[in-house]
């Protein structure tokens, strides 16, 4: 009579094996991307393929300050700066994005925000990680700030949970040194100037000076058009910061609104206009 051994070198696969399957036969789940059944116990409801799916940022032409992307170097001035920094109107000294908001990427954003997975910060953390030069050194790092309404809405401001990871990697400390002090409305549908003038005033520090001479990082999970973090900044540097600089997830691609624009003949003479 035969008699089959197992080797003690499979004996872990074999264990690792029966628990997985025993997970699926208790807590049967799909992916939340691609809806595929989970193979692997994780406290996060998404594949590994799908978390390695969002690819990094990438363009043709960059703004040397905000990191806005461009197809070509006709927005940009003899510094590599867009019109909106060398107006001053950016606020912030510097922005880095991991990603577009779109595709894979925009995804993993809406689960974590809206699903309220807040155990993909973790693996979100290590985009932003990504996205931040290694040769980057802050003082601080401040989440950006939720209106408590809306605190109280969601049950958690994610842009805090993103803010602990990057302290973690940086050991660099989260300091709460802003909050929301005025309910906004949603931004969406509004120009950059009515963007603008919606979040003016929107943000105060906690307590005068409180930042006085520190370089702060800002974190986020998307940057539109900038407008809000750019109000932030100017409440920070109010608060004595020496530097700001903005890290998110992902930022919206506005190379074709851009393009679109440069169509348009009015287009040309308001940007004349702002420069003279």
């Amino acid at each position: 009579m035969l008699i089959k051994t197992v080797s003690p070198d499979a004996t872990p696969s074999l264990v690792r094996k029966f628990c997985i399957g025993l997970f699926s036969l208790i807590f049967p789940d799909d992916c939340r991307i691609c809806e595929q059944p989970l193979r692997q116990v994780s406290r996060v409801p998404v594949c590994p393929a799908c978390l390695a799916k969002p690819e990094p940022l990438t363009a043709e032409y960059f703004c040397a300050q905000c990191r806005a992307p461009f197809r070509n170097a006709f927005p940009l001035d003899e510094q590599g700066l867009c019109a909106l920094c060398r107006r001053g109107v950016s606020g912030f000294d510097a922005a880095y994005s991991y990603g577009f908001y779109e595709g894979d990427l925009r995804e993993l954003i809406h689960l974590f925000k809206y699903g309220r997975v807040q155990t993909l910060a973790k693996p979100l953390g290590r985009f932003l990680a990504l996205a931040l030069p290694r040769e980057e050194s802050f003082d601080a790092i401040v989440p950006m700030p939720l209106h408590w309404r809306k605190r109280w809405q969601r049950g958690f401001n994610q842009a805090d949970l993103l803010a602990r990871e990057i302290s973690r990697r940086t050991h660099t400390p989260v300091r709460h040194a802003l909050r929301r002090v005025r309910f906004t409305a949603t931004q969406a549908g509004l120009t950059n100037a009515k963007r603008r003038q919606n979040v003016s005033g929107a943000f105060r520090a906690k307590g005068e000076q409180a930042l006085r001479g520190q370089r702060v990082l800002v974190v986020d999970d998307v940057m539109t058009t900038g407008s809000t973090a750019a109000a932030c900044a100017r409440a920070l540097k109010m608060a004595g910061a020496r530097q700001v600089v903005l890290l998110t997830l992902a930022r919206t691609d506005r190379r074709i609104g851009f393009d679109l624009q440069l169509r348009d003949s009015n287009y040309f003479g308001s940007t004349e206009h702002a420069q003279s």
